[in-house]
C-alpha cells in the first residue's frame, strides 16, 4: 500500500516584485494556512516519509512553513526540490510519482505543486474513495489544499491514472467550517 499526498501551495501575493511568476510569495493568509494544513498533517498519520517541492517560492514557502509547525512531533522526511513541478501537468506528475526514490520506494509521499496540473492529477488518479471529498475536489484543488490517495501497489512505479482511492480532501476552508 502505497499513500499519496497532493498539497496545493498556500495563497500567494499578485505579482513577485521580480515581476517573475515562480518568485511570487505568500502572503498573509498564505502563512496561516500552510501551518494550519502542517498541523493537520502532524496529527493524522501516517506522515509522509518523503517530499517532492516545487522550486517555486511559494511552494517551497508553503513546505517550509507546514514543516515548522510539523517538526517536532513527527520524523523528518527525505526532501527534494524538483524544478519539473513547477508548471507541470498530470502526465509530467505522475512520472514525478512513479520515479520517487528518496528515499528508496518510501510507503507516504506527499507533493507540493500548482494547479492546474495538481487538480486535474487529483481528479485523473482517483478512483471512488470518499465520496463529499470527491464531490469538493471535483470543483477545485484551492490554495493549501491537500488530497489524500491510497494506492493497493508494492511500488510508486505502478501506481496509475484511476486506481487511486480518495481517502479524503482536506482545505483550511473546509477546517475552519468543520
Amino acid at each position: 500500500m502505497r499513500r499519496l499526498m497532493l498539497l496545493r501551495h498556500a495563497k500567494t501575493e499578485t505579482d513577485a516584485p521580480s515581476g517573475r511568476d515562480q518568485d511570487r510569495r505568500l502572503d498573509d493568509r498564505g502563512h496561516k494556512d500552510a501551518a494550519q494544513i502542517g498541523d493537520w498533517l502532524a496529527t493524522h498519520p501516517p506522515f509522509p516519509k518523503a517530499v517532492l517541492v516545487s522550486h517555486a517560492v511559494r511552494a517551497r514557502q508553503t513546505w517550509d512553513i507546514a514543516w515548522e509547525t510539523m517538526k517536532d512531533r513527527v520524523a523528518a522526511p527525505q526532501v527534494e526540490v524538483l524544478p519539473e513541478l513547477y508548471g507541470a501537468d498530470p502526465a509530467q506528475i505522475l512520472e514525478s510519482i512513479r520515479t520517487a526514490t528518496v528515499p528508496a520506494n518510501p510507503k507516504q509521499l506527499l507533493l507540493v505543486g500548482h494547479n492546474p496540473g495538481m487538480h486535474e492529477a487529483a481528479l485523473m488518479l482517483m478512483s471512488g474513495g470518499d465520496p463529499a471529498g470527491a464531490k469538493a475536489l471535483a470543483h477545485n484543488l484551492p490554495t493549501s489544499g491537500l488530497a489524500v490517495f491510497d494506492f493497493d501497489v508494492k511500488d510508486w512505479g505502478d501506481v496509475a491514472y484511476r486506481r487511486g482511492k480518495l481517502v479524503l480532501f482536506v482545505s483550511p476552508k473546509l477546517l475552519r467550517s468543520g
